[in-house]
């Protein structure tokens, strides 16, 4: 323990550790007296004073103070909840800016600002039930390390789940699996290598909680979508945890950066672990309320909440969006990380209570020299009121094409009048970013995701089966867009087989030819299953973990020729929106950008796009029109590609269009064949028969 106290500096927040000692900030605008607490092996605290405050920043720096030093704040100052004020120095509080965390809440009673019984205030002292920040060292070897920057157009995302991913895996040691140096294992870089991808997008890493009621139940919080430390990996995918999980979790970015893959981590800005009025105070609650969280105007004892979470961020506060800005630019410029998903990024919009595409929020993020240059992706929803933001993000955005997904899921089961939308959907969404100046990376696609059925499940079951999350089946979303090809769940019925095998190829191939950016959900490619769960948040076990001793070897060598396709092929990742326009060569040819045609080879009319009966299409593809330059200035040119879909229940005759398109052709892709297709060719004008439920890929001869 230390009695040495200097009066250090408002900044940075945080602990910082400069090679002879740690300077601690926090800011609390409410604070009358901040007191900094220190903690040795045996869990003994030393109290120490914060004796200067500038700008409402508490700060002092500490002689001597080393990495792995273990600390809290308690903060002295008004307890009014009824105005927002939740002030208790009974309550150890988490650092905000702490960049380590050791331990896991208790959920004792002394956790809590009131009494479980009477609700009265309640001045138990919480200090041995609640993790500790710690100091760390942030000095690493990165080496050489670079950032990939992979184009958009090049880039094919795998949304993974740190311990999901490698639990299982054999080559993998024990020791390693479920943690940040089981992902950078060479088996996981192997095999995302062989896939094409090029960013693995992990769910929530920053330190989450385990909630009291799942733990009641047996259950955890898998998916980590309760986040309270917004600078630290969380720490139970580390091997150690006294602040090496930062050493751990920079050690991963390296190895996958060698590799060629970028990191992009699925970030929970918009709420935190502490909930509503009736959640524990572990951090914000305790500092300054109504500075980090939206309170009801008028009754400010409640929370707003348009996350379904109990409360929501303050993002029209400054101290709320240094919080959020000071940690994006953490993770980008000390833990190298390439680019973020927001979940409910609706949220960060609401300034006031509508969604405002301008606010405050991203105009910090537009106008930031670090975070503008990383991928920045929204989940551009939350559950309030307008919150259902697809396509109305701003131009640096990209966005979860949830339009995507529903339209791709209903014409693969063989809803009616679904071909315009698809056609639209596959084509790069054009209706929905266009207009705002973007490109057709800005839709993420996914058919897929970590919420939801996963891929094996999407053609097995019309029901969710939610019964093991202890909800009654009540939790998860209902109308899912899912066919279970004629019996629900397990079946040895092999015509059921076949064809649910045959729907998971429709699914992979057209998210890996679509223009856009394609989203792999992890396991996909392998068949994995959660038998019929579509809400695995609380389900940390063999039911949402990848089996990797079953896996469908012919659907993963299906998913690497498609994607191999895409990545060899700038036909299907352009960087322009089509024009539908004649494209013209050096020779003159005619032929538009892109073209839609029935099955009989002509032009999709007014009446053909309006038949709400249609259950087949095809599109051609110009790759002599791409006219973009690559990254030596060279112009692009490609094969042209006729792609034809049948959802209906019988095989239907293709004519191949007339030989101004392509004079032969050769089929690439065939989603009812079970492995590499015959390289059969065919002439301009000939009848090709595509199978019921089936889609064909065809590559134009030279």
């Amino acid at each position: 323990m230390t009695t040495q106290v200097w009066p250090g500096n408002d900044y940075p927040l945080g602990a910082t550790y400069d090679g002879t000692g740690t300077n601690f900030a926090i800011y609390s605008e409410v604070a009358e007296k901040v007191e900094l607490c220190l903690f040795d092996a045996d869990g003994n605290e030393e109290r120490i004073r914060l004796p200067e405050r500038d700008a409402f920043v508490w700060h002092a720096f500490l002689p001597g103070i080393q990495p792995g030093q273990r600390y809290g704040y308690r903060v002295h100052g008004p307890n009014d909840p009824s105005q927002g004020q939740r002030c208790n120095p009974n309550k150890l509080l988490l650092d905000p800016y702490a960049k380590a965390i050791d331990g896991q809440i208790d959920w004792d009673e002394a956790c809590f600002g009131y009494h479980f019984g009477s609700g009265e205030r309640n001045d138990l002292d919480s200090a041995v039930h609640m993790p500790k920040s710690v100091v760390i060292n942030p000095y690493f070897d990165w080496g050489v390390d670079r950032p990939p920057r992979t184009p958009y157009q090049k880039t094919v995302i795998y949304e993974a789940h740190v311990k999901g991913l490698t639990m299982t895996h054999p080559r993998i040691p024990e020791e390693l699996r479920g943690t940040y140096a089981g992902v950078a294992h060479p088996a996981i870089i192997e095999h995302l290598q062989s896939l094409g991808v090029t960013a693995i997008e992990l769910m929530p890493v920053h330190q989450f909680v385990q909630d009291d009621t799942l733990l009641q139940k047996g259950l955890r919080n898998y998916w980590g979508y309760n986040t309270i430390g917004f600078f630290a990996p969380h720490n139970e995918y580390a091997q150690n945890t006294d602040g090496q999980q930062v050493q751990e979790f920079k050690g991963m970015v390296r190895d996958l950066h060698e590799a060629g893959i970028e990191v992009i981590l699925d970030v929970v800005y918009n709420h935190t672990a502490e909930g509503n009025h009736m959640g524990p105070t572990l951090s914000f609650k305790g500092i300054d309320n109504r500075a980090y969280y939206r309170l009801v105007d008028g009754d400010e004892q409640y929370y707003m909440d348009t996350t379904g979470t109990g409360n929501s961020l303050n993002v029209r506060t400054p101290q709320s969006l240094q919080l959020i800005m000071d940690s994006l630019r953490y993770w980008v410029t000390e833990m190298h990380v390439d680019g973020f998903r927001f979940d409910l990024a609706s949220t960060l919009a609401r300034q006031f209570h509508e969604v405002d595409r301008l606010s405050a929020f991203f105009d910090l993020v537009h106008q930031d020299p670090i975070v503008s240059q990383v991928k920045l992706i929204a989940e551009p929803w939350d559950i309030g009121e307008g919150g259902y933001q697809v396509g109305n993000f701003p131009a640096l955005w990209t966005e979860w094409n949830g339009k995507y997904r529903d339209t791709v899921r209903d014409f693969w089961r063989g809803e009616e009048a679904t071909i315009g939308e698809f056609a639209s959907r596959i084509s790069g969404s054009a209706d929905l970013y266009q207009h705002s100046g973007r490109r057709p990376v800005a839709s993420i696609n996914f058919v897929t995701a970590h919420d939801g059925f996963t891929l094996n499940d999407l053609v097995s079951y019309n029901e969710k089966h939610n019964e093991a999350n202890g909800e009654g089946n009540n939790d998860g979303e209902s109308h899912n867009r899912s066919w279970n090809c004629g019996v629900e769940g397990t079946t040895k019925k092999k015509d059921v087989l076949t064809l649910r095998a045959r729907q998971r190829r429709n699914f992979i191939a057209t998210l890996m030819l679509s223009q856009g950016v394609p989203m792999l959900l992890h396991g996909d490619e392998l068949g994995r299953t959660q038998n019929g769960n579509n809400n695995g948040y609380c389900q940390d076990s063999e039911l949402t973990w990848i089996d990797w001793a079953e896996i469908d070897e012919g659907l993963l060598e299906f998913t690497k020729l498609v994607t191999k396709l895409r990545t060899d092929h700038p036909t299907f990742r352009r960087r322009r929106f089509f024009h539908g326009r004649p494209v013209r060569r050096e020779e003159g040819d005619p032929v538009q950008d892109i073209a839609w045609l029935t099955s009989a080879g002509e032009l999709m009319s007014d009446e053909d796009w309006d038949a709400g009966y249609a259950k087949s299409l095809a599109m051609y593809l110009n790759g002599h029109g791409i006219r973009e330059m690559d990254e030596r200035g060279e112009l692009v040119t490609d094969d042209c590609f006729y792609l034809a879909f049948n959802t209906s229940h019988e095989p239907i005759d293709f004519t191949l269009p007339s030989d101004e398109y392509a004079q032969g052709w050769t089929v690439v892709v065939d989603t009812a064949e079970l492995g590499d297709v015959e390289p059969v060719t065919v002439k301009a004008g000939d009848k090709l028969t595509l199978q019921a439920r089936a889609m064909v890929v065809l590559q134009a001869d030279a």
